[in-house]
């Protein structure tokens, strides 16, 4: 039986989320059809574009962040005690 591989298994293995077995075979799938080869090289670069990303909260946000946990206890709630 041949096996047919998807995007979604180029991108498990971008990710190194197939086994050894299946690397093998994907890589083999790769090597014989040049559009499957083309998303793989795609896919690696924009990993490596998204690994570039840095995300910071706004300045804002860390503000009510601290203001809110200066006018909040740390300690629990007081429990009532049933009579």
């Amino acid at each position: 039986m041949i096996k047919t591989f998807t995007q979604d298994d180029v991108i498990r293995y971008v990710y190194e989320e197939t086994s050894a077995e299946e690397n093998l075979l994907i890589e083999d799938a790769m090597m014989s059809e040049p559009e499957l080869m083309t998303f793989f090289l795609e896919a690696l670069e924009l990993r490596a574009l998204m690994n570039k990303i840095e995300r910071q909260p706004r300045e804002s946000t860390v503000q009510a962040i601290l203001t809110y946990s200066k006018h909040h206890s740390t300690s629990p709630p007081k429990r009532l005690r049933h009579s």
